[in-house]
């Protein structure tokens, strides 16, 4: 799967003759190159590892004049020819030719690209030119071009330049007039409207509408024609392609009537739709065109009014993912079961508080194509994407993509290590030193990647320690405990490998070699410890190009077309050491011949014996070769159409187990950790469905498990997140999401994949405890007790299993109440009883209860046990209350007040009494008002009064608060204590995390301008305790509510937080006034000019003292702009006076010892750059030790450079850089023979 990353990079274009059409009319990458036609001229770029301008035609305005502007246009299959159609209805046909000139990439190195040249063969008006027709796109073969015209026809024209004429299409359709709906449309959980499904009629016929689009797919013979009116009818043509014009058909109509383009999918056999409403449909072309689903941002917030409708439509190289371009904003990744994989659209709603406030740069733009998309291209090899915006004739937007490493084809992987893998790098997630998740962004060694550009293929060894990357040519290996690559050390035997794909067996990596000369595979085996001919341990050809490749233990299976499976054993004879002579040898087991008229297999991976551990420890002792390593008698395959089955080598049955799936991971027999969580489970499979997870069936004999359960669906996936692997020693499925990050250096964001984990340690204990595995459910919670996020499993699975309760009970209370008094033991009171084993027991109770309805509380706590403390605490002091027994309330509450989840007591007693009001007032108002002033004090006001005497009071307010509708604040607040005086307390006593859980209730009660004021003394408060995320947050409330509630009423403008900035947050660091700060401060609102204030004189503060570790600590967490600070501050506080003193004193502050400080120097190196600050990157580039930095910036100054080696000679303290001056003299020196020649 696909996931962007990075910045956005720009392709500049040459302005054409007529600055007013700015519209590139044609884009298209084939075979590393990238066509550009615009309405004047044509650009030709190679779209390899070096994008590079090979050759360009711009016509003469007389030519513009007489002929017209380029209107549309197409480029032959074979890159030869391109033909263009102009407004005035003439043909050009060009000739793309090479020159023998070659291109040197940075004036030394060879790059294989060559200069081209573009020549105009043909010119000549077309026959239909009289008749005032438009046009649609050109759609072609090797040998002929279709363009569709207004009046309904299609024109047909040679590669040679030759008019075939026009011909129109028979639109009396099959006979029975019907709607062919689907068996299971999902348009990602929402419903697109109006009427879908495939429509068929008898004698039913087209009006004369224009043809506007036409989508050709010569393998799989078909031709889509689209129409002003909106609809679709897709057509078949013969084998010969478009030449035999008598030949196509019109065939079936679909969609709803609004489709404005259309995009096939070859290898899936998707038809992708995209309408007027702004969605996507897919259609199963397998399936008598069936609508499968479809796709939108409805559930992201965004409608037809925000993105337009869609403008075009983009398949991956593979076909497993499409890129979504709407008209008036942005474009969408999306895999093809409807997960979310890349947007350039802003998330709103909750997600969008803590986005980073960002300043439009000069366009006024927030995010990359906020115009519209007008076209999009994808590489050969899918790593780019490159775009167009609307009305945009400037430049090209080419976004990096990274695929997933997905265990298909013939290159295998583990679920244990995560790999995202671009052209040049590897993307890994990192979870072995911390419980958060990490993306380690690995680069290739220079000296492979240059010659073997791109990556191809990449696999992980089974333990994950371990990772082999292929290229054009050769492979490297990567030691992920060492750190160290290993590589051919005979360049010849590199360029001599073509690898089609990647296996770890062992100790050993399996090449799948393709021979150039003989046009035959084979496969090399080579011992990780070195890759050179001279330890190719086994050299077996193969019969033809697999399709398939798979590895268990001692087992390789390898899968011809079209279905033929040969599984070979692997034999090592000798130890696998460099100090051995090691031989391998492969002999045949079995092969299979299976005849089936089903889609080619996509993946396959054995399915080993399960064997449990109570089966092992009753046979350990036993001397059956029965505990030896079997040969797998079953494997799974995912076909290409996403259905998975499971097929018995033993007969060749094949037994189909569900559809729509995209990826599965095999988990059983794949593990030997003790710690493996997973053990029970066979295989999990993700797609449009969610995550499923698979287990054996029950059995005497684990060998003879003919059947597999499937979990109900309780594992939902985020369809923003794409599962990549898993973690068995975690119980954890680790996928990737997109995030953007902003900053004022760049035009547009960075693109960013944030690993993300969902646990399914629910899934498996709910399973053992349905099986009556009490005890194996006892210790895998055990095992678990130590990970992450084990609180929340357990919460998770007594909620579902008391959800699952609470329907069976409505369903059928008579049947479930019989069932009650039948059985010993609920699931709910198994489920209970595992839980109490742990201290989190009442926290997880308490937060399930809180979760449910009230009415269904007796069950719960009849399964959780009436001596649960938060019952007992909380339930005791609520009858003291109502029977007015204030004291021995408190009493109780005292002698309480040392155990654990003493808060929590507290939290649970306020809020049910706190709800119960809420409820009586919603049935009676008016007799709860009375009530309220017949009575002193109300119950919520003596629960008030109790809690109050303790320190938790102000913590268990807030979070009430948080837990209930804002618009019942009001009488809550009215019993605990004014909103502001809660906070000022808080702010007092230095807790300052809680005080800023008040903001919001301030905003709410006692307006915006109050809260405003709260925050911006908080702000203040949290930055002089280096609280920085903390003060992240209150300056994007701040800002965001300075969105919301400008502008201010005058009449308050004596109370604004701009006059009340200067008495409450004095600094020796202010300056004279605001205006001298920045002229931006004028135009900007006194509210955020404050909260900027405070900001700039807290980064003075820092900076003035050289707390730089601080200052990145601050920049990140706050999101303030450095950049243009550093540019006002040149010659202020952030000036350098004297650079030996600078880089010692620095050098102190920083601790360059540690790998933190270092990247907080990178951090602020780069800052500095940006700004050309020189005294800075001097003495950061020093500390880091960047001789490359320092050598670029010396070879333009020479004064700098000798005041800068006599400070370092001259100063004892210094002497530690004298290594670091003898490499820039070297390079300085070099660099100055180089330009002497």
């Amino acid at each position: 799967m696909y996931m962007a990353y990075g910045w956005p990079q720009v392709i500049p274009l040459e302005s054409g003759l007529c600055p007013a059409s700015h519209q590139i009319i044609y884009l298209k990458a084939i075979n590393r190159l990238l066509l550009v036609v615009a309405p004047t001229h044509i650009e030709l770029w190679s779209s390899s590892q070096h994008r590079v301008r090979l050759g360009k035609y711009k016509r003469d305005s007389e030519s513009v004049q007489r002929e017209g502007e380029n209107l549309q246009a197409v480029w032959s299959p074979d890159t030869k020819l391109i033909a263009v159609l102009t407004s005035s209805f003439y043909l050009h046909l060009f000739k793309v030719q090479f020159t023998e000139k070659r291109i040197l990439i940075g004036g030394k190195q060879p790059s294989g690209l060559f200069l081209a040249t573009i020549s105009l063969l043909l010119s000549e008006q077309v026959p239909f030119a009289n008749k005032n027709l438009n046009l649609s796109n050109i759609v072609c073969d090797n040998r002929n071009m279709l363009v569709g015209l207004s009046d309904g026809s299609l024109y047909s024209i040679s590669w040679k330049g030759e008019f075939c004429g026009a011909f129109e299409l028979d639109f009396h359709l099959c006979d029975g007039y019907e709607a062919i709906k689907s068996s299971h449309s999902l348009d990602n959980g929402l419903a697109s409207g109006g009427a879908q499904g495939v429509f068929t009629s008898s004698h039913y016929l087209l009006p004369k509408s224009a043809v506007i689009h036409l989508e050709f797919s010569l393998p799989l013979r078909l031709l889509a024609l689209l129409f002003s009116d909106g609809q679709l009818v897709v057509c078949s043509i013969s084998k010969k392609g478009l030449k035999q014009s008598e030949f196509i058909k019109a065939e079936k109509r679909l969609g709803s009537g609004d489709a404005v383009c259309a995009s096939v999918a070859p290898e899936q056999q998707i038809l992708a739709v995209g309408t007027r409403r702004g969605v996507v449909e897919l259609y199963d072309l397998t399936d008598s065109a069936r609508l499968i689903r479809s796709v939108s941002l409805y559930d992201w917030g965004y409608s037809m009014d925000d993105t337009g409708a869609v403008s075009c439509i983009a398949w991956t190289p593979d076909n497993s993912a499409f890129a979504v371009g709407w008209k008036l904003r942005g474009l969408t990744v999306w895999s093809v079961s409807g997960c979310r994989l890349m947007s350039t659209i802003r998330q709103i709603g909750l997600s969008s508080v803590s986005s980073p406030v960002v300043k439009p740069n000069q366009d006024g733009k927030y995010e990359p194509m906020m115009g519209g998309t007008s076209s999009m291209q994808w590489d050969e090899h899918g790593y780019r994407l490159y775009t167009i915006e609307q009305g945009s004739a400037e430049r090209i937007l080419a976004f990096s993509f990274g695929k997933c490493c997905l265990n298909r084809g013939v290159s295998g992987t583990t679920h244990v290590r995560q790999v995202i893998y671009g052209e040049d790098r590897l993307l890994v997630v990192q979870s072995e030193d911390t419980d958060e998740l990490k993306i380690l962004h690995l680069n290739l060694p220079v000296s492979y990647i240059t010659q073997n550009w791109p990556v191809l293929h990449v696999a992980a060894s089974k333990d994950g320690m371990y990772l082999a990357v292929a290229g054009l040519h050769g492979l490297v290996l990567y030691d992920i405990r060492l750190k160290k690559w290993r590589v051919f050390g005979d360049i010849s035997q590199e360029q001599r490998i073509q690898c089609r794909g990647l296996l770890w067996l062992g100790k050993i990596v399996i090449v799948c070699n393709y021979i150039d000369s003989s046009d035959m595979y084979e496969l090399l085996f080579y011992p990780r410890y070195h890759l050179d001919q001279s330890s190719l341990l086994c050299r077996k050809p193969l019969l033809a190009k697999p399709m398939v490749m798979d590895v268990y233990q001692d087992y390789l299976l390898v899968t011809y077309r079209p279905f033929d499976v040969h599984i070979y054993h692997v034999k090592l004879s000798g130890e696998l050491t460099p100090s051995s002579s090691p031989d391998l040898q492969l002999s045949t087991v079995r092969e299979l011949s299976i005849m089936t008229a089903k889609s080619h297999p996509a993946a396959m991976h054995f399915i080993p014996d399960q064997l449990s551990r109570e089966y092992i420890s009753r046979n350990v002792l036993s001397s059956s070769s029965d505990l030896l390593p079997r040969e797998p008698a079953r494997c799974l395959i995912l076909r290409t159409n996403g259905e998975l089955s499971l097929l018995d080598l033993d007969d060749g049955r094949e037994r189909e187990l569900t559809d729509s799936v995209e990826l599965f991971w095999v988990t059983c027999g794949q593990s030997e950790e003790k710690t493996n969580l997973i053990e029970d489970v066979s295989w999990l499979d993700y797609g449009h469905r969610g995550m499923q997870v698979w287990y054996p069936s029950p059995g005497v004999d684990p060998f003879k498990q003919e059947d597999f359960l499937q979990l109900d669906p309780e594992l939902e996936f985020d369809r923003e997140v794409y599962p990549l692997g898993l973690l068995t020693n975690a119980g954890v499925v680790v996928g990737v999401s997109q995030r953007m990050s902003f900053s004022a250096c760049t035009e547009f964001p960075c693109f960013e994949p944030s690993p993300q984990a969902q646990t399914i340690l629910h899934c498996l204990l709910r399973h053992l405890l349905q099986r009556n595995k009490s005890e194996e459910a006892l210790r895998l919670a055990q095992i678990s007790a130590e990970k992450p996020h084990f609180s929340h499993c357990l919460e998770w699975l007594l909620f579902t299993v008391f959800d699952a309760e609470i329907s069976r009970q409505n369903t059928s209370r008579n049947q479930i109440s019989a069932a009650k008094h039948g059985t010993n033991s609920s699931l709910l009171a198994k489920t209970c009883d595992l839980i109490r084993r742990f201290p989190e027991y009442f926290d997880v109770v308490v937060s399930v209860a809180r979760k449910t309805d009230g009415r269904h509380w007796a069950d719960l706590f009849s399964a959780a046990g009436r001596s649960t403390e938060y019952v007992v605490v909380s339930r005791v002091i609520f009858i003291l209350h109502i029977r007015n027994k204030s004291e021995e309330a408190l009493r109780l509450a005292q002698l309480s007040a040392e155990k654990p989840h003493f808060s929590h007591c507290l939290e649970w007693l306020l809020f049910t009494v706190f709800d119960a009001e809420i409820s009586r007032q919603n049935t009676s108002r008016n007799q709860i008002s009375a009530a309220k002033h017949g009575t002193n004090s109300s119950l919520l006001e003596k629960t008030c009064d109790l809690i109050r005497r303790f320190p938790e009071y102000f913590d268990v307010v807030v979070s009430v608060a948080r837990k209930t509708d804002g618009r019942h604040w009001a009488d809550l607040f009215s019993a605990a204590g004014r909103s502001t005086e809660l906070f000022e307390e808080c702010f007092q006593r230095r807790w300052y995390r809680t005080a800023a859980c008040y903001i919001l209730v301030i905003a709410k009660l006692e307006g915006p301008a109050v809260s405003q004021y709260c925050a911006l003394r908080l702000l203040q408060a949290t930055l002089d305790e280096s609280l920085y995320e903390l003060a992240g947050e209150l300056v994007r409330f701040l800002m965001r509510s300075g969105r919301e509630y400008e502008p201010a009423q005058t009449d308050s403008e004596r109370l604004s937080p701009r006059f009340l900035s200067y008495f409450l947050f004095p600094s020796s660091n202010r300056r004279q006034s605001l205006d001298s700060k920045s002229n931006s401060f004028k135009e900007q609102s006194a509210h955020v000019a404050s909260v900027k204030n405070i900001l700039e004189n807290h980064a003075s503060y820092l900076m003035s003292g050289k707390e730089l570790s601080k200052l990145v600590a601050f920049v990140k967490g706050t999101q303030f702009d450095l950049v243009e600070y550093l540019q006002r501050e040149r010659y202020g506080v952030a000036r350098l006076e004297n650079f030996a003193s600078g880089l010692e004193l620095i050098g102190q502050k920083l601790q360059m010892v540690t790998l933190q400080s270092r990247l907080d120097a990178e951090f602020l190196l780069a800052h500095m750059c940006s700004v050309k600050f020189k005294e800075w990157i001097v003495v950061l580039a020093t500390l880091l030790r960047r001789s490359e930095v320092l050598s670029d910036l010396f070879r333009y100054d020479m004064r700098l450079w000798k005041a800068y080696s006599l400070a370092l000679q001259s100063h004892p303290a210094l002497a530690e850089y004298h290594d670091l001056l003898e490499v820039l003299e070297g390079k300085l020196s070099s660099t100055a023979s180089l330009e002497e020649e």
